[in-house]
């Protein structure tokens, strides 16, 4: 393993967890933020984009990111393929993509005259699903079992996915011509939907610095990120998160927050109990990228917008009103009652 990934490895390997827990929570927080500041190296700006995807990462948890055409979805989701030293597949979603062409499929094999097993792209830990909405909701289902199980059901056979295993989507706004919707029962495993804007007047300033001094390309170059992490880091983050001290009233928080969102005026559909797991994973990952030694209310509230946004529904009333989805919830945020510790 390179020099860059001699910290990851303490983290992974640290002897004895009860009595280095804290110097474990310390490094495990020291290569997550130098991984944040390594992304920051292709990405301008979009702190909080970047952060999410960072949450959804130690969570353990799928992550669809929204934007318009040409604001660096793809290329944030290839820098971190760049930092990270495990298996990478990218399936661009097109139209005329099929199911097969994701998880796999039989082949004859003329030699032995009998059927083999072609896996699909799908089988690596970090997949990239680029434009996921381009393809209808037949090619979209593909994913699901592997989302959820972290296996494939080929020819009557279930094959597990390795691990981790983390689905990283993109899609273009729902309004563009040529998108399919996702179904519900797809974006509901995603964990995280990440919104990314335009950038800052000096943000893209710095942008456009920098990619004009190369005569290369109209994007940033992500071959000079540093690999970080393998991995077997990976689970260790994610072990290390889960282990974090959450208080039974921060806990109360989080379901709560995912219950109110049922019977919440102005929406006709509320987020189920993945809602509510996923707030818990993701504060904990959140605390942890943040150094922190515990769980608090505010690491719950600051990934609740992206943990809910995607799992509830506007009433016709509302959306005709021109209320958004993430107005309505900052209004729920407000007037759910956080916990004092």
């Amino acid at each position: 393993m390179s020099e860059a990934t001699s910290e990851p490895n303490q983290v992974a390997q640290d002897a004895s967890p009860a009595a280095h827990a804290s110097s474990q929570l310390q490094r495990a927080t020291q290569l997550a933020q130098a991984l944040r500041q390594e992304l920051h190296k292709a990405i301008i700006g979009q702190q909080d984009v970047v952060d999410g995807v960072l949450t959804a990462l130690i969570a353990g948890g799928h992550v669809l990111v929204e934007g318009v055409p040409g604001l660096g979805k793809t290329l944030l989701v290839r820098a971190l393929a760049r930092c990270f030293g495990g298996e990478f597949s990218r399936i661009q979603f097109t139209p005329d993509l099929m199911p097969s062409d994701i998880t796999g499929h039989a082949v004859y094999d003329m030699t032995s005259e009998q059927f083999k097993l072609r896996k699909g792209p799908v089988f690596t830990n970090l997949l990239l699903a680029d434009e996921i909405n381009r393809a209808p909701a037949k090619t979209q289902a593909a994913l699901l079992e592997v989302m959820q199980e972290r296996q494939v059901t080929l020819e009557g056979r279930a094959l597990a996915a390795p691990q981790p295993f983390l689905v990283m989507a993109t899609q273009n706004p729902i309004e563009q011509e040529g998108t399919y919707p996702l179904p519900e029962a797809e974006l509901d495993r995603f964990m995280l939907m990440l919104r990314m804007d335009y950038p800052l007047a000096e943000e893209e300033l710095e942008l456009v610095r920098q990619v004009t001094r190369s005569a290369r390309t109209d994007i940033l170059d992500v071959s000079g990120l540093r690999v970080l992490l393998q991995a077997k880091d990976v689970q260790a983050l994610q072990k290390i998160a889960s282990d974090l001290p959450l208080d039974e009233q921060v806990l109360d928080y989080a379901v709560r927050l995912a219950r109110s969102t049922r019977d919440w005026p102005g929406l006709v559909l509320g987020a189920g109990p993945r809602a509510s797991i996923a707030l818990v994973r993701c504060a904990r990952a959140r605390a942890l990228l943040r150094g922190g030694t515990f769980v608090t209310p505010d690491d719950v509230k600051g990934c609740a917008l992206a943990v809910l946004r995607h799992r509830v529904r506007l009433s016709p009333e509302t959306d005709i009103e021109g209320v958004s989805v993430d107005q309505l919830l900052r209004q729920l945020l407000d007037q759910v009652a956080a916990p004092r510790l």
